[in-house]
Parts: C-alpha cells; sequence; structure tokens
C-alpha cells in the first residue's frame, strides 16, 4: 500500500458522503402534502367546460393543382 491509496480513498469516501448529506436534504424538503411538490408549487389541473365550435374555423386544404406533374428536365430522359 502506497502513501497515495489512503489519500484517494478518503476522496472517495468524502464524495460520497457528500452525495448522501445532498440526496437526503433534497428528499427531507419536500411537502408531505399530496397536492403541493416543490414548496407552493401546485400540480393541479384546471379544466374549464366549453362547447366545441358547429363548423371548422378554417376551411379544408385543396390542392391548386391536380393530376400527375411532369417530370424535371434531369429525369424526363432522352429526347426522341
Amino acid at each position: 500500500m502506497t502513501a497515495r491509496e489512503p489519500k484517494s480513498i478518503a476522496v472517495i469516501v468524502g464524495s460520497v458522503a457528500v452525495a448522501a448529506a445532498a440526496i437526503t436534504v433534497g428528499v427531507l424538503q419536500g411537502s408531505a402534502n399530496s397536492e403541493t411538490f416543490a414548496g407552493d408549487m401546485s400540480t393541479g389541473v384546471t379544466v374549464t367546460a366549453t362547447t366545441a365550435p358547429s363548423e371548422a374555423p378554417i376551411p379544408a386544404a385543396a390542392p391548386a393543382i391536380t393530376g400527375p406533374a411532369p417530370l424535371p428536365l434531369e429525369e424526363q430522359g432522352l429526347p426522341g
């Protein structure tokens, strides 16, 4: 065992302890109330009842050109 190994083990153990403390503090700060999360932040959903419109506000799209489109010049093939 060299003199470096105990120092590196101490750094790893210290890092684990700091991470565990941070996770513990984060978990324990949460509220016990099931309707709130992260303090005063509400997670509830507000629903407003509305009636559906009788007709779509935008007409259906229709293409300006119907039928097959001509091929580009580079794909038409040889003339004749």
